[in-house]
């Protein structure tokens, strides 16, 4: 799952950010409303937490911008205004929720959650291939009775394969899902986690590489 958030305050960005990563969330963060919406546009992101009241570009101007050309990330409006007046406000303009501040993050991060299944179908909580079996609530993986013990990158990229059940999975697409607006395009960073993964799964093999396309269960 990737996110954005764009928010002002840098102390509240960079714990939002924090705590999402530890629930093996993608997480780009924009401290001013222009560089959110050139992150927005230009990234395919699931869930954009966007705070209302930002220096450059407004909170609303943004929302309105990307419900207007078609954006297809669900977007969590914050705000510090705890108001009927602001919640219908925020909703005409085309956010598909609103949390006003301050908030619980267990609510930030079940409110996210939602929103992403809106833009994916959902899946089964657990994703089987054979004898391959991830639980992704768990965040355990294992093949046959073995126990695979995978890092987040490993992990995150053995749930997208098995998720397309069988559809090739560019390299592009893993870099974009799986990593973060850092990860250099021309990094090998997918290759060799795909080695590591791989190897981790043991024989017989059960990810294949599709020539010039990419990998598929």
């Amino acid at each position: 799952m990737r996110i954005l958030v764009i928010e002002d305050n840098a102390e509240i960005a960079e714990i939002v950010a924090a705590g999402l990563r530890r629930k093996q969330m993608t997480v780009d963060v924009a401290l001013d409303g222009r560089t959110g919406l050139n992150r927005a546009v230009d990234n395919d992101y699931d869930v954009i937490v966007l705070d209302r009241d930002l220096p450059g570009v407004h909170g609303d101007t943004i929302c309105k911008k990307l419900v207007t050309d078609g954006c297809r990330s669900r977007i969590l409006m914050l705000t510090a205004a705890d108001s009927n007046d602001d919640l219908v406000d925020g909703l005409r303009l085309g956010a598909d929720d609103y949390l006003p501040k301050p908030f619980d993050f267990p609510v930030l991060v079940a409110r996210i959650g939602a929103l992403a299944r809106r833009v994916h179908p959902v899946l089964p909580p657990i994703l089987r291939h054979g004898d391959v079996v991830l639980d992704a609530a768990r965040r355990t993986a294992y093949r046959g009775e073995r126990p695979v013990e995978l890092t987040p990158k490993e992990f995150g990229v053995l749930e997208v394969l098995l998720a397309a059940q069988g559809r090739t999975v560019s390299a592009e697409e893993l870099l974009e899902r799986v990593w973060d607006e850092f990860a250099d395009p021309f990094t090998t960073a997918v290759r060799v986690t795909m080695s590591r993964l791989r190897t981790k799964l043991g024989d017989p093999p059960v990810i294949e590489t599709v020539a010039k396309s990419g990998y598929r269960i």
